[in-house]
């Protein structure tokens, strides 16, 4: 039987994942999916919180959380497409060499 406790440790797993891609960014793809992880980790321990207790409010917020999550990743893929196409490359050392 899968219970609350499968799905948060399941949850803290896939947060720490993201958590570990984040501080390692090499890559700005990278970093996106990383932070999606992140986000995916919250939905799930949202959904399974709100499944124990028989309420919908941590469903609903989880569908915020997506909302949120597919502009992040449409503005983000959009401005990561736009930085490969002036520099041909998405490492995060060519960021330094902005100039404004």
């Amino acid at each position: 039987m899968i219970t609350l406790t499968h799905y948060l440790v399941l949850s803290g797993i896939l947060f720490v994942i993201g958590l570990v891609g984040v501080i390692r960014r090499k890559n700005l793809l990278m970093l996106f999916f990383s932070t999606e992880i992140m986000l995916n980790a919250v939905n799930v321990g949202l959904a399974a919180i709100s499944k124990f207790h028989q309420d919908l409010t941590g469903q609903i917020f989880a569908f915020f959380i997506i909302a949120v999550a597919a502009s992040e990743v449409a503005v983000g893929l959009g401005l990561l497409v736009l930085w490969y196409k002036r520099n041909g490359s998405i490492d995060l050392e060519t960021l330094q060499k902005m100039k404004g």
